[in-house]
C-alpha cells in the first residue's frame, strides 16, 4: 500500500493505544526478526514487550513511545528509554521502504534537541536493522554482541 507522506502524522502514544504499538512490535519482530534470534532470543523479546515493569515506565513517562499514524492507523512506531537510546522501532510490513522509518527517525531527533537537550542518539541494531541505520549515519561502536539470545550491534549517532 503506497502511502502519502504529507498525511503521515508522528505524536507520542496514549495509553490506550499502547497495546495495539506492542503488538505491532511483536507481529513486525516475528515476520522480519525472529529467524535471527535463538529461542532464547525470541523469548526474552517478548518477556521485553510484555513486561509489567515496561508498561509502568511509559505510564510514568520514563519509556516514551512514538507512533506513526496514517489516515489514523497505527503504522510504524519509534520508543525511547534512558533519554538517548532507540529500544524499539518497528514499522507495520504493508509499509517498508516507503519513508516511515526515517520520518519516525526524523521526529525523534527534533524531539531530541528542542525537547530534551540531547545531542546523541544511540541503538542496539538487530541484524535486520543495520543497514536501516547505517543509512540514517549511525556509527558502530563495538562488534555484534548477544545478550540473553538476542543479537546487536551497539550504535550511536552525533545529532
Amino acid at each position: 500500500m503506497k502511502i502519502e507522506r504529507e498525511k503521515l502524522q508522528v505524536y507520542p502514544v496514549s495509553r490506550k493505544e499502547y497495546e495495539e504499538v506492542m503488538g505491532l512490535v511483536w507481529k513486525t519482530f516475528l515476520r522480519f526478526e525472529a529467524g535471527d534470534y535463538s529461542k532464547e532470543g525470541i523469548q526474552s523479546f517478548q518477556d521485553f514487550i510484555t513486561d509489567p515493569v515496561l508498561y509502568k515506565m511509559f505510564k510514568k513517562g520514563y519509556y516514551q513511545i512514538f507512533g506513526a499514524f496514517y489516515n489514523s492507523e497505527l503504522i510504524g512506531m519509534i520508543s525511547l528509554r534512558d533519554r538517548t537510546h532507540i529500544s524499539l522501532l518497528f514499522v507495520d510490513e504493508r509499509y517498508h521502504y516507503q519513508g516511515v522509518g526515517r520520518t519516525l527517525m526524523e521526529y525523534l531527533k527534533n524531539y531530541l534537541m528542542t525537547e530534551m537537550g540531547e545531542y546523541k542518539l544511540t541503538v542496539n541494531a538487530s541484524p535486520y536493522g543495520i543497514g536501516f541505520y547505517h543509512k540514517l549515519g549511525f556509527q558502530d561502536t563495538d562488534v555484534e554482541l548477544t545478550k540473553e539470545g538476542v543479537r546487536y550491534t551497539p550504535m550511536i549517532l552525533f545529532l
